[in-house]
């Protein structure tokens, strides 16, 4: 299945290029494959990088949803002051700032996905997996909050998580923002006064001198690897590690 998207892809540069410019053919597919398809680059080494057993990635669909145009994270920007409140958004949309490179690589290599409802709903489930991947996890809710930071193995692989807090309204299908940076007091630095905020890691997007380092319940990393994940196998060798721990 996978040569044949490949395939289709290359019909798809060469028609747009046409014969004249065949000769960057090669180029353009390989920089499309690279940010467009970054899992395609690991293909070989699937078995290699494949995903211990019992791990899972929380995909953060409330983040994914206080992004949103008119969402909560415009209230941080400024942009709007009645922005406390927002649909859910209903289907997975993996943008950047919810980690979407790391998101589509790690479920290509076979790690579990659940999402920041399925925790809130019933914090037990992450009873069932022996190590946690957080992406950009952001906004999360008390339950999701209480879950993830009781489970003794998790990677935190962006800065930044858990920093606001959130409510969920299932009849309303919204989520409302109750706490944050700067809010509902300026001075106010984390959503839930977590010893381990690491929010002011989240600009080191080169990830030049990347690291894991030790936290209670686990591991963090020191930088956004959004670009640097989709050239750098030793990072995902180091997520397979840290979870098989």
């Amino acid at each position: 299945m996978i040569c044949s998207i490949l395939i289709m892809l290359s019909v798809i540069i060469i028609l747009k290029t046409g014969s004249s410019d065949a000769i960057n053919t090669t180029n353009d597919f390989e920089d499309y494959r690279i940010t467009q398809m970054p899992e395609t680059r690991f293909f070989e080494k699937y078995e290699e990088l494949s995903a211990p057993e019992k791990t899972a990635v929380v995909y953060p669909i409330l983040t994914q949803t206080a992004y949103s145009w008119g969402g909560i994270h415009d209230f941080y920007m400024g942009r709007c002051e009645e922005c406390l409140e927002v649909k859910i958004e209903e289907y997975y949309d993996p943008i950047f700032s919810v980690g979407a490179k790391s998101f589509r690589i790690l479920e290509f290599l076979g790690y579990n996905v659940i999402d920041d409802i399925d925790i809130d709903k019933n914090p037990g489930i992450l009873n069932n997996f022996n190590s946690v991947v957080l992406l950009h996890n952001q906004f999360t809710t008390e339950n999701e909050f209480l879950a993830i930071t009781s489970h003794p193995n998790v990677i935190y692989l962006y800065p930044g998580a858990l920093n606001s807090k959130v409510k969920i309204n299932y009849e309303e299908n919204t989520i409302i923002l109750e706490r944050g940076p700067g809010f509902p007091d300026l001075d106010i630095i984390d959503g839930f006064d977590w010893e381990y905020n690491n929010s002011d890691m989240t600009n080191n997007t080169t990830c030049e001198d990347w690291e894991f380092y030790q936290i209670k319940n686990g591991h963090m990393l020191n930088c956004t690897p959004e670009e640097i994940i989709q050239n750098n196998e030793n990072i995902i060798k180091k997520i397979k590690q840290l979870s098989e721990n």
